[in-house]
């Protein structure tokens, strides 16, 4: 034996590199070794389509000979191979693969059944035919391989995230046999890690020193080729990771885990099929490693699965009952945290729940958002409420101005209702399995000393792939090896007993968990934002409507089927990266299909009794700028209230429907009536002026300003249609600060530093142009009567022009400005800015069933990095005594800085969609001054009155002469929300009705109903009861309790309906 020597460290890690390089050496190191012998495929032919064929239906159709490096595409295509091989004889007691390269994304079907995933990006470019070829086994084999023409992240031209090259062509690099060496690869993952050890604990380590000449020696001992030299390294390895570390180690819970993004640089259709190459793979894995865990999550892409794999559905429920197989989430899919509804937000655990029980067994009990662009602070009461108290993200690693100061805690909502939040340390849901990454995980955790437990999630993911034999080997060898934390193969449920277990010392986070980057999404493709809230809207209304119908009619069959697919089409839309708009235009496109079609389908899926029990449709026109539903009769009007409270507002009447067409009204000339009703439910209509009660326009003035008032508000625009001032009349109270201009458009220089539809960069507010109007432009509209109106044109840009209509109406607390805008910019950022006459530290934005308040100032970090936020229907800034509200019908995108309410209309990027936000759009935004506090002024009422204005409906027979409530509240502070059939209902005549309380208050509340209720029980999200909460019924009465912000739910168990004439044709 040669004398001990003196180590040069680089030296040393340099040759153990170079004894396992790809690169260099490769025809003496070890990695060379890794393959024998190759063999060339017996024949190789294909077959090109642009369509997503179906197994049984591909191979009937005509193969051509094909050969390795032949081109094929263009993107989004598929082209089928059959692969005929011939295995060697003399290979037999080898283990034998099937070799394939290509920059497609591909699958492998074997015996007419998907088995395995080939993904070059994602490190899975060989097929195991055989791990041991026996006597017996046949040498002759016929394969086919669906090759997707896009490869992991989609077909990016020149970037990843750039518009997809349509013309891209892809190639199969290699196809062949060869023989596998199994004592190889493990040798290799062996050296890789004892590397990875020694960089990894750095030259000031013991340990590292130990790990590298562990290795150094490795190599000393081990001969390429001579595979009776393995033992030996082999050896040295072993008694290396078997030495064992002390009780305090900290513990690593692997988890396998493949992220796959339901839409994003490739079509929701291609997802389908990820699934399938991702999953097939795991199932491999699981068969191999019984210790192996899988967590996957969204029911949408189990249930599309389930509908176009079945065999593999099938392995997917075998190994969940082993408990390898995980479902997690508890959603239909990972959406946005920020932009859909609170009831919304329900429906995502709702579907998935019902789903994951119904095919697996079992609800979820974690909330698995690992990526996403900010999580709503009303968020862990939502997931207590559907039955969840744990949840995992980790996309707040992703913040560009400050570090999240926690990885394990508890979260603490609006409302109070607090969960367990976990954010793997590692700040990755893809993890690979390497030293570093298990390293980072231990050294980087925030929480040391409170819990001694973290994630750690590997596995190729966003764009699927999943984890690697290679990823399961390396945590094996892992598992407990002095210097290094424990790795265990885990689960999420035994994470998160862990956790729970270290829970006492854990810090508590209160309120949103704001992202500090990706702040553009919240504006990026306005029309699919557009769409999301109107069809949030629908639904709303076509529930509520099918709700009363139920309960007032024996012949009316509630559309439960048709409104769970309508219901499950909008949350596919809010997945995090096609309602955040940061999608290719494929995908932009088929979100708007999809809104399309619920519109369509809405007429099919809302058959409405008459009095005789015939049937009438309930249609929507989707292309007016709310919801309007038509009943083909001719006969007095009525007014339907979706909202329990005082409205007398403007309504949209029902003009007739000839031919089943959507008659198009632009926003701008919608018929004014006047309704005053307190209830859901109908009341009669009077169209015209009402006594003591106008609106006036007064005459063009010399210097062409108009004034509008109501004797409610008084509104003054200067020739341009900048606002200079708005008056609170009953005090003569100021809105506008002295000296500026309100509905004042401006223009933004918007180049992020590279999510281009993802972000906007703080420093796009050094930028800031406003845009002139041409005076003159501005002219008077209605005037007198029922409504008042001014309208004009601005020219915002060379190629973008905008006109507007301001319009106050009679008896409305506030002023509205419809806007048509035709936008054809490139990185330009539109908003409409207000400087108030109000000074107040924070301001004041909607969210989910409820509202936070936010700093109007940049005193901290924290504060600036909130420079641009997000709101749903209102934003507001008041000071004591008085306040001014920013509302709209479809946007997300805000800000308050200092005094100046600001409202983000539209971006243009042009990554990944070169066309985002490019065209006409149409919206609608209005400011309502008020005194006292919003709560007081009724600024949420006032929100919810624009985003669900009054609808006209006609009646059978004559108008009702007074008004027939089905439900009203005590109490202003509670929102009847959401009125639907419950899921599992007896008989179908169980109600489910959410409420919540809306002004941050203590609130007791008497909810009436007409309905004849037999039985009220409080229940939760997931509509199961509570066995204690039964609600004693009294005069028609139900007394419920709320705490602020507080959600509840509750079961009406109706009696028998009534045969009897209903006001709404119901």
């Amino acid at each position: 034996m040669a004398a001990p020597a003196l180590k040069h460290w680089r030296a040393t890690l340099e040759r153990v590199e170079k004894f396992v390089s790809p690169r260099y050496f490769a025809d003496c190191n070890l990695r060379g070794r890794l393959l024998g012998d190759t063999c060339p495929l017996a024949a190789l032919s294909s077959f090109l389509t642009p369509d997503r064929l179906p197994y049984p239906e591909a191979v009937r159709q005509h193969f051509r000979p094909a050969q390795v490096g032949d081109s094929f595409g263009p993107t989004w295509w598929t082209c089928w191979f059959r692969v005929e091989l011939t295995i060697p004889e003399a290979w037999v007691g080898q283990e034998v693969h099937l070799l394939w390269e290509s920059d497609g994304e591909g699958l492998v079907w074997r015996d007419g059944q998907p088995v395995q995933g080939l993904t070059k990006e994602g490190e899975k470019t060989s097929y195991v035919l055989t791990d041991k070829l026996e006597e017996g086994d046949p040498r002759s084999l016929t394969l086919y391989v669906e090759v997707a023409c896009n490869g992991l992240l989609g077909a990016g031209k020149e970037s990843m995230i750039a518009a997809p090259d349509p013309e891209k062509k892809f190639q199969v690099s290699r196809a062949e046999l060869a023989v596998f060496y199994r004592d190889v690869h493990s040798l290799l993952v062996d050296l890789e890690l004892l590397l990875g050890i020694a960089k990894g604990l750095g030259e000031d380590n013991q340990r590292s020193f130990q790990a590298l000449y562990t290795a150094n020696q490795m190599v000393n001992v081990c001969d390429p080729a001579q595979p009776e030299t393995f033992p030996v390294a082999q050896a040295l390895a072993s008694q290396f990771f078997g030495q064992r570390g002390g009780e305090s180690q900290h513990t690593i819970h692997a988890v396998g885990h493949c992220h796959i993004d339901t839409a994003w640089l490739w079509p929701f259709k291609e997802t389908v099929r990820k699934c399938a190459r991702s999953w097939t793979t795991a199932v491999q894995l699981m068969e191999q490693n019984p210790d192996f865990v899988f967590a996957c999550s969204q029911a949408q892409q189990l249930e599309w699965v389930k509908s176009h794999y079945p065999g593999l559905h099938a392995r997917l429920q075998e190994f969940a009952c082993r408990g390898q197989f995980v479902p997690v989430g508890g959603t239909w899919v990972e959406m946005d945290g920020n932009l859909p509804s609170g009831e919304a937000m329900v429906r995502q655990f709702l579907q998935g729940q019902n789903f994951f029980l119904q095919e697996f067994g079992k609800m979820c009990s974690e909330f698995w958002l690992p990526d996403t662009f900010g999580y709503s602070a009303q968020l862990p009461q939502i997931m207590r409420g559907c039955g969840i108290t744990r949840f995992l993200s980790q996309k707040l690693s992703w913040s560009l101005v400050n570090s999240f100061p926690h990885h394990t805690f508890f979260w603490e909502g609006l409302d109070g209702s607090r969960v367990l939040a976990h954010f793997p340390p590692g700040d990755s849901y893809g993890m690979q399995g390497n030293v570093e990454e298990v390293l980072k995980t231990m050294v980087k955790n925030r929480d040391k000393g409170r819990t001694n437990h973290s994630a750690f999630l590997f596995g190729f993911g966003d764009g699927g792939g999943g984890p690697t034999q290679t990823m399961v080997d390396r945590m094996k060898r892992l598992h407990n090896t002095d210097g290094l934390p424990r790795v265990q193969l885990s689960s999420p449920g035994r994470l998160f007993s862990a956790l729970e277990g270290d829970s006492g010392q854990l810090c508590t986070w209160v309120g949103e968990l704001f992202l500090e980057l990706h702040q553009g999404t919240y504006t990026t493709h306005a029309q699919i934002k557009k769409g999301n809230r109107e069809c949030e809207r629908i639904l709303h209304d076509v529930e509520l409507l099918s709700s009363l119908a139920l309960a007032r009619s024996a012949q009316f069959l509630y559309p439960a089927a048709q409104l769970r697919d309508l219901w499950r089409l909008l949350l596919l839309n809010q997945f995090h990266d096609v309602v955040t708009g940061s999608c290719i235009q494929l995908v932009a496109e088929e979100a708007m299909c999809h809104y399309e079609g619920e519109a369509d389908d809405i007429p099919a899926a809302v058959p409405v009794p008459d009095a005789q029990g015939g049937a009438q449709s309930v249609l929507w026109d989707p292309q007016g700028s709310s919801q309007t539903y038509h009943l083909p009769l001719t006969s007095q009007p009525v007014l339907r209230y979706p909202f329990p409270w005082q409205h007398a507002a403007q309504c949209r009447s029902c003009s007739p429907v000839h031919g089943g067409a959507r008659a198009r009204r632009p926003p701008h000339r919608q018929h004014a009536a006047l309704g005053a009703h307190r209830s859901v439910g109908p009341a009669p209509l009077w169209w015209g002026s009402q006594p003591r009660l106008s609106c006036r326009t007064s005459p063009t003035k010399t210097d062409g300003s108009v004034t509008l008032d109501n004797g409610i508000i008084r509104v003054r625009l200067d020739p341009t249609g900048c606002l200079t001032s708005l008056v609170l009349v009953a005090s003569g109270r100021e809105a506008i600060a002295e000296g500026a201009v309100g509905n004042q458009f401006v223009l933004f220089d918007d180049v992020p530093l590279y999510w281009d539809a993802w972000d906007v960069m703080d420093y796009h507010l050094e930028t800031r142009k406003p845009v002139l109007g041409q005076a003159g432009t501005l002219a008077v509209g209605a005037e007198g009567g029922m409504r008042g109106s001014a309208w004009f044109l601005l020219q915002i840009s060379p190629n973008s022009r905008l006109s507007q209509e301001v319009v106050l109406d009679v008896g409305c607390p506030y002023v509205r400005f419809h806007t048509e805008v035709h936008w054809h910019e490139a990185h330009k950022f539109l908003k409409v800015e207000f400087p108030a006459r109000v000074r107040s530290p924070q301001a004041t934005y909607e969210v989910q069933f409820g509202h936070l308040q936010r700093p109007t100032h940049h005193n901290t970090s924290w504060d600036w990095a909130r420079f641009e936020v997000w709101a749903h229907r209102w934003m507001d800034l008041s000071e004591h005594g008085f306040g001014l509200a920013l509302l709209n019908d479809c946007k997300y995108g805000a800000s308050v800085r200092g005094s100046v309410l600001s409202l983000s209309l539209l971006r243009a990027p042009k990554a990944p969609d070169a066309s985002a936000d490019m065209g006409r759009h149409e919206f609608t935004y209005a400011l309502m001054p008020h005194k006292g506090s919003l709560q007081d002024a009724g600024v949420i009422r006032a929100a919810y009155s624009l985003n669900f204005p009054l609808l006209a409906l006609p009646a059978p027979g004559p108008a009702p002469a007074a008004a027939w409530s089905a439900f009203s509240l005590s109490s202003p502070a509670v929102v009847l929300e959401a009125v639907k059939q419950a899921e599992s209902s007896r008989q179908g005549r169980t109600l489910v009705l959410r409420l919540y309380e809306a002004h941050g208050s203590h609130v007791d509340c008497w909810l009436h109903t007409s309905l004849p209720v037999q039985e009220a029980v409080l229940c939760d999200l997931l509509e199961r009861r509570d066995p204690a909460g039964h609600l004693p019924l009294r005069d028609a009465r139900l007394k419920l309790t709320f705490s602020p912000f507080q959600v509840q739910s509750l079961l009406l168990v109706l009696g028998p309906a009534r045969t009897e004439t209903l006001p709404l044709g119901l």
